[in-house]
């Protein structure tokens, strides 16, 4: 069992541990590199990836023709991640929080990274992008970022918002290559917000990013509003404002406004071709990483 303080003591090596259980049932890399530019055409070949046939010209000419590209280069990926005080959910020394399970899914990712030899960058966000690494693939530069991953998971919750919008735009502004896009969030900014916040998402992909959201969620008490029939006092993490009320009293409609919330969230990442992963802190992390990158490996 992963506990708060052995992941802060040894962020690197549980990371590494986790790659290395389910890296055995990856048969092939689940992320590749982006081709830098088209060159020319040539026919089809059975056996040809059918993702790299340009349809257009086969619309045209009834004929199949597949793209070619002057060069292939290794994979660029930026790992973002939502450090905002609701991350620090549940405070609960048993169990991670969603910054916890978010760091150490990164740090995981960062281990295959760089076993393929891929350039990585790291973004830490809370009201405004606070830390932005170039991306490099050398060991120090590997070194570097698991450091600052370990400095997140040994900062305090304070009362930090989230301003995920302003943040993505940010990003989208400085990775000036095409990119992985990996975000860690649990979403929860105002409902009001949310077109800003597809915005953001959709000028990343304007840019030729490949975005990757993995949505986190607290399932027992965050998304089914799970507690003992008293009297609460609930306090927001990111305002401080208090409330005390009785969850019963305020359940049904919460679940049904949490429900259509995430619906929301999920309908927009379709509409934009956003790949949203959701996470239940319920589950390891290795079991939420091996099942993703396994359906894309058949994606691929």
């Amino acid at each position: 069992m992963i506990t708060r303080q052995s992941l802060i003591e040894q962020l690197e090596l549980i990371a590494r541990q986790v790659v290395e259980g389910f890296i055995i049932g990856l048969h092939k890399s689940p992320f590749h590199g982006f081709s830098v530019e088209f060159a020319e055409h040539r026919i089809y070949n059975p056996g040809d990836a059918l993702r790299h046939i340009d349809w257009r010209v086969y619309g045209k000419t009834d004929k199949l023709f597949v793209k070619k590209f002057e060069e292939e280069t290794n994979l660029r990926c930026c790992l973002v991640l939502d450090t905002s005080s609701s991350m620090y959910f549940p405070q609960d020394e048993k169990v991670l929080n969603k910054l916890q399970f978010s760091t150490l899914a990164a740090a995981s990712l960062l281990q295959l990274l760089k076993r393929q030899l891929d350039a990585v960058a790291l973004s830490l966000f809370d009201e405004d992008v606070y830390y932005l690494s170039p991306a490099r693939s050398s060991h120090s530069h590997h070194r570097m970022l698991t450091a600052e991953l370990e400095r997140v998971l040994q900062s305090k919750p304070g009362n930090k918002q989230t301003n995920a919008a302003k943040a993505l735009h940010r990003i989208a502004d400085q990775m000036h290559k095409r990119s992985l896009i990996v975000v860690f969030s649990d979403m929860m900014d105002d409902s009001e917000n949310i077109e800003d916040l597809f915005a953001a998402m959709q000028h990343l992909r304007y840019n030729k990013h490949e975005v990757i959201l993995f949505h986190i969620t607290e399932g027992k008490q965050e998304a089914a509003f799970d507690f003992e029939n008293r009297p609460y006092e609930f306090v927001d993490l990111e305002s401080g404002d208090r409330i005390k009320l009785q969850p019963q009293q305020v359940k049904e409609q919460y679940i049904s406004r949490m429900t259509a919330y995430q619906q929301m969230i999920e309908d927009k990442c379709h509409q934009y071709q956003i790949d949203r992963v959701a996470v239940d802190l319920s589950e390891p992390v290795e079991q939420v990483l091996y099942s993703f990158l396994l359906k894309r490996n058949k994606l691929l």
